[in-house]
Parts: structure tokens; sequence; C-alpha cells
């Protein structure tokens, strides 16, 4: 057997040769000489010092030895920048954790993938890189269709190219476009039946996107009309305040309803820290909680990426089981995260207000 013995370091995931005597290797039963230059397999060293670069050890923390199966596609982070892209709106996924859902989503080729707050569609690029076809609603006509007023600073319109088609087009993969429709996530337009393979989405916090959603004055807290109710050439919708619980509550039920056995929803959920257990997260009775993952933004909020995998069709009893269930009903807690956001950037700047002032007055003594 001809093989390549590499060491490698967690920062920067490059190779390099590591010498070795034969007779130290001798209980890996290996048979051959080592082949620097065209080995069939290659072996590695991995080194972990954590993930604190402020706090590097002497020694490392855990050492892995084992084959090296394929490189990964770091590369595509550069390549998909959204500094690199027609530039649509300032709300944009980052490319490096678009490419992390669809990998949490198990996004392949042909799949069929939906995203129902597709806002500038970055997720989209991302599926379509992986040979998925995708498509995906918002109640945002002028962003999903690249018209309307720029965000970009000193532009006053949209140009020509600053829409999800031509994203798409600009990596190769406009023949994956299905389309973007103008929807209410709250009303879905879908008929009924399983159709995805794979919904992959970022809500609106009501951070930099406002949570709405269409109505009427009329609606009360407890009763949506139906869409039959507003038929008719003179009506025109009202823009309504959509809760994050209602929203997570619709979005797991559309999941349950549309996507395929097998299939997975990936989303995130934000979170305000102090007050996070793990009942914040919403659950539902035909979908099975994969992963759980944090990303920090502050020191007092977060956002969560939910991964979940449907098992099951939809049963009349499971509108049971989620009446009875306290573990299926809508967390209320998610409807302040606004405010909480926000509070903990007040109560930032006032500390900061009060040490500058304290710092003015010791120096005034």
């Amino acid at each position: 057997m001809q093989a390549l013995i590499c060491s490698m370091h967690h920062d920067t995931w490059t190779s390099y040769p590591v010498v070795f005597l034969p007779k130290a290797m001798e209980y890996l039963s290996f048979e051959g000489r080592v082949n620097l230059r065209n080995p069939k397999h290659i072996f590695c060293l991995l080194e972990d010092y954590g993930t604190d670069p402020n706090n590097i050890p002497d020694e490392p923390l855990y050492i892995y030895f084992g084959r090296w199966i394929a490189d990964g596609q770091r590369e595509l982070i550069r390549s998909h920048s959204v500094k690199n892209r027609h530039f649509i709106g300032n709300t944009s996924m980052d490319a490096g954790l678009s490419f992390i859902m669809a990998n949490h989503a198990r996004v392949k080729a042909y799949d069929l993938v939906y995203d129902p707050f597709v806002g500038t569609g970055s997720l989209l690029v991302a599926c379509s890189h992986f040979g998925a076809y995708v498509c995906g609603t918002d109640i945002d006509y002028n962003t999903i269709h690249g018209i309307g007023k720029a965000s970009r600073k000193n532009q006053k319109w949209r140009g020509p190219d600053e829409n999800i088609r031509a994203n798409l087009r600009q990596y190769g993969s406009e023949k994956l476009y299905v389309d973007v429709l103008v929807s209410d996530a709250s009303k879905p337009i879908w008929r009924d039946g399983v159709l995805f393979d794979a919904i992959i989405t970022d809500p609106p916090y009501g951070i930099r996107e406002s949570t709405r959603r269409t109505g009427s004055q009329k609606d009360s807290v407890n009763s949506v009309k139906s869409s039959e109710d507003y038929v008719g050439d003179s009506h025109v919708p009202v823009s309504m305040a959509y809760h994050l619980s209602d929203i997570f509550t619709d979005l797991l039920n559309f999941s349950a309803h549309h996507l395929v056995i097998g299939g997975r929803l990936v989303y995130w959920l934000p979170i305000y820290r102090p007050e996070y257990c793990e009942e914040m997260v919403p659950l539902n009775a035909c979908l099975r909680l994969v992963s759980n993952c944090e990303q920090t933004l502050s020191s007092h909020t977060s956002r969560r990426l939910i991964t979940m995998e449907k098992i099951k069709e939809p049963e009349e009893t499971d509108a049971l089981a989620h009446l009875s269930d306290p573990h299926f009903s809508p967390y209320q807690g998610h409807n302040a995260f606004r405010e909480k956001y926000f509070s903990g950037i007040s109560k930032r700047t006032l500390t900061g207000k009060e040490e500058t002032n304290k710092m003015a007055t010791n120096g005034g003594e």
C-alpha cells in the first residue's frame, strides 16, 4: 500500500508531509513503502486547539488520525460572496451560512427546494449550486422582482440585473430557477399534497425587515378571514403584524403537509439568550428535530439553526395532540424578541454613557 501521511492544523486546513520512522508505524499493519509523489491513500493528523483565537493552548486539546476522504468546498464562500453578486437588498444571507443550510437540508441534484421568505434569494443561489430546482415566495413585491427604490447608497432605483433570476444567471444556474411569487406565508397558495424535497428559509425577526402579513382591520386577534373573504376587484389587503410565534407555527405546519417523507426543514430561530431553553424550539408531530446549532449575535441575542426531518404524514389526531400537549403549543415569548433585542442595545448604550460620564467626572476632580 502506498500512502502519504500528513499533518493539518485546524485554523489553516492545509497539509504538509511529516517524516515518520517506518518502525514507528508498524502497529498499523501497512505494507509497502510511503510514496509522497503519487499516494493511493492519504492519512492525516488533525490537531484541535479549540475555537478561541485569543486563548490558544500550548498543546492541542485533541489529536485525530484518519484517512483523507475528500476535499471541502470552502472556495465557494469566496466565489459566491454577496459582495461579488448583483445587489438586491441589505438583508442577504451570508454565502457561508447559506451553504451550511443547504448541507443541513441535504440538498442534491434534481431536488425541488422552496423558501417561503425568499427575500433577496441567497438561499436559492446556494441550493442551485448543488443542482436543485429552486422557488420561493415573499410578501414584498419589489424585493423579489428587483424593482423600485434601491438599498444601495447613492443609487436611486434598482438596476435591471438586481433580481433573483439575474443572481442565478451570474453563477450559471438560471435553468434551475423555477420562479418566485408574491405570496403571504400565512395564507399558502399551494395545492394540497407533498411538493418539496426541502424547505430552507430565514424568517424575518422584525429587526432589519418587518414581520407582516395581509389582512383586514376588522380581523380580531383570534380569527383570520379566509382568502374567499377578500375576493373582489375593489379589495386592497391591509398589512398587519405577523407574530413570530405564528410564523413558526405556520412554517412547521406547512412543512408537515408539503415536504416529502425524509425531506428536511431548515430555518433560523432568533433567541434572547438569558431566557433560552429547549422548550422554546417549536415542535410538530410530523417533524423530528435533527439538530439545533447556535450562532451568537451579541451578548444577549443569538439565533439557532433548526433542522427538522419529516417522519410521517399529518393525521386528524395530530391536531388534537397539538391542543392537549403543551410541547406543541406556540411559545409566545418569541413575540417580544424585537423589544428585547433593542432593550439590550439600549442598556449597553446607557452603560457606555455612564462610564463616559464617570470618567469625565473623575477627570474633573
